[in-house]
């Protein structure tokens, strides 16, 4: 059972404060706007991670707060590195997240206007068709330092862009021989502004679009023109594009969407809604965390080098792994929420967002009990068939779970650990000839050690009976406490235990010889076959979970099932790497 809170009795979320919210305040206290439009705008080549978990949040976050529209759009200008498959499950992690989105957009909705913009550049003299290679691009672009230098073909007439932009569509050149860049400024000192392309020859299938361009548009032109479409006022995006707004500034000014509407009118009469106006881009540092990598090229690299078991590996940093290894969506926004937004970049420890999952799912997931190191426990003052049911409650600090029946019954399952032949000191738990407490049993000692060889196989105890929950003896003091399930009903379960896939702080800094691959850590996972209670095999997939003692635990949302319960340990119950 799950509680029912009644939402009445929530107290109102503390108003968030940072300074893109301030602003946002300001625009629409001031009149600038009279709704906010912001949008979530990933590239469809690959799944997304806890870094683009920050942005969702934020966006979506800003459109709940604020009343206004959020838009999912896919800047799919890239056919070549797309894939539908990650469409979908871009859609269904922000879905997951908690968020839905007013419209769902892609850019390549907009390849026709976004031709139109560039004919208009190219008639106003500030667009043309350069035939150099890329390495020759490179070469005439400069550096930091020194300028750069006109394209010998900086200096086409624009009847001839025309014409040769005209043909780059229709097919006529071969992918790479051609690019449309934007006539600027070679010696500008942003290099971002030096004649960027905008368009490529490309002959490869889109994946929305299918055949219907061999040319496509640069991401930073459609990116920038997208938003203007949208009527997006508060474009957010990571630190690394501010210098990339004043060429968005420069393609959202010189297009003039706003001011020409003739550009986006194939959109209205498709019925798209073009609120175009020009949007604000704002910059906000990203998301990093110690203990893993975000590259999409080393995640790839994980996934088809075996190194992992796929994207949803429940080791990985992407959203979908993340949500398999139980990660609750609540302890996503909390987090998101704890590391805030600021405009300087900082290194986040694992340990915050261990900690914000351990907060979520010790208010969320009921108790129930399993061994996942066992060692046989019999009880031998009660008959070899006992077998009585007792009333457990569901959650220790919330009575609106509920209660549940455990069976209990003469020979039990405990942890190896519980037991020592020859406990250090301080050990609170099983001993020869000591004491300890059976939760909700009562008090049970050690008379006996059963071995094969070296191996103990099995303990012999007997029951105090007067230490029984009601009996008189019931609040004897003993110190120590431990958990149990009974041998003849616990269910056989795979227990995956995970931990942090990397054992270095900062995987990605190459040095001695060594890469990210070097610091994987051997003992990221262990699959061990568990003992549960009955009711805790009968939990639907993803369903989370406290395992007395043991840490907090989520049925896998792939294999888990009835008839073979697999469980994922998602966190320990408290941070295991503080000390390391």
């Amino acid at each position: 059972m799950t509680p029912n809170p009644d939402p009445t009795d929530a107290s109102p979320a503390p108003e968030k404060n940072d300074f893109i919210r301030q602003i946002v305040r300001e625009d629409l206290a001031g009149g600038k706007h009279a709704a906010v439009r912001t949008r979530f705008p990933p590239e469809p080549n690959g799944y997304l991670h806890i870094g683009h978990a920050k942005s969702i949040c934020l966006n979506f976050g800003i459109g709940r707060e604020f009343g206004g529209r959020v838009n999912l759009r896919f800047d799919d200008t890239n056919p070549a590195k797309e894939d539908p498959e990650y469409v979908e499950a871009i859609k269904e992690d922000v879905r997951w997240l908690g968020f839905e989105w007013a419209e769902l957009r892609h850019a390549s909705d907009y390849f026709e206007v976004f031709y139109r913009g560039a004919i208009k550049l190219i008639e106003q003299g500030k667009a043309y068709v350069c035939d150099l290679s890329a390495e020759q691009v490179r070469e005439y672009r400069g550096t930091l330092t020194e300028p750069g230098r006109d394209s010998p073909f900086r200096s086409r007439s624009v009847e001839e862009n025309l014409d040769l932009f005209r043909r780059m569509r229709a097919g006529e050149f071969a992918d790479g021989s051609r690019t449309l860049r934007a006539k600027i400024d070679m010696a500008s000192g942003n290099i971002n502004l030096r004649d960027p392309a905008i368009y490529r020859v490309k002959k490869v299938a889109h994946q929305n679009t299918g055949d219907a361009w061999p040319i496509y548009p640069m991401y930073d032109y459609a990116h920038c023109l997208s938003d203007a479409l949208e009527g997006i006022t508060h474009s957010l995006c990571t630190l690394e594009f501010e210098d990339h707004r004043p060429l968005y500034d420069w393609f959202v000014d010189n297009v003039d969407l706003a001011g020409d509407p003739a550009l986006y009118q194939p959109l209205v009469d498709a019925g798209f809604t073009v609120p175009a106006g020009k949007p604000r881009q704002i910059e906000f540092s990203r998301l990093n965390i110690n203990f893993t990598v975000m590259s999409k090229r080393k995640l790839l690299a994980l996934v088809q080098d075996g190194l992992v078991a796929g994207w949803d590996d429940p080791r990985m940093p992407t959203l979908q792994g993340l949500r398999r290894r139980g990660t609750p969506a609540a302890a996503l926004r909390l987090f998101s929420d704890r590391v805030g937004i600021s405009k300087q970049n900082s290194l986040i420890d694992y340990s915050v967002l261990e900690g914000c999952i351990r907060e979520v799912m010790d208010a969320a997931a009921p108790r129930r009990l399993a061994v996942i190191n066992p060692v046989k426990l019999v009880i031998t003052n009660l008959s070899d068939d006992h077998a009585e049911t007792l009333r457990f409650s569901n959650h220790p600090k919330d009575p609106g779970f509920g209660e549940r029946d455990v069976p209990f019954s003469s020979t039990l399952w405990i942890e190896r650990e519980d037991f020592m032949e020859v406990p250090p000191k301080g050990f609170h738990r099983l001993v020869p000839g000591g004491e300890v407490r059976l939760r909700g049993v009562g008090i049970v000692r050690c008379q006996e050690v059963v071995k094969d060889g070296d191996e103990i196989t099995e303990l012999r105890c007997t029951l105090d009976l007067q230490s029984r929950p009601g009996m008189e003896g019931a609040d004897r003091k003993i110190k120590g406490t431990i958990h149990w399930v009974s041998a003849a009903h616990a269910v056989a379960a795979e227990v995956r235990l995970y931990d942090r896939l990397f054992n270095v702080p900062d995987p990605d800094r190459d040095e001695d010889g060594k890469t990210y691959r070097d610091h994987l850590n051997p003992d990221s996972v262990r699959v061990v076959q568990a003992w549960v209670e009955p009711s805790a095999a009968g939990l639907a997939a993803e369903s989370g979970v406290q395992f007395e003692r043991l840490g907090f635990f989520t049925a896998d949302r792939r294999d888990h099932g009835p008839g073979r319960p697999v469980f994922n340990r998602t966190v320990t119950l408290r941070d295991t790497w503080a000390r390391k």
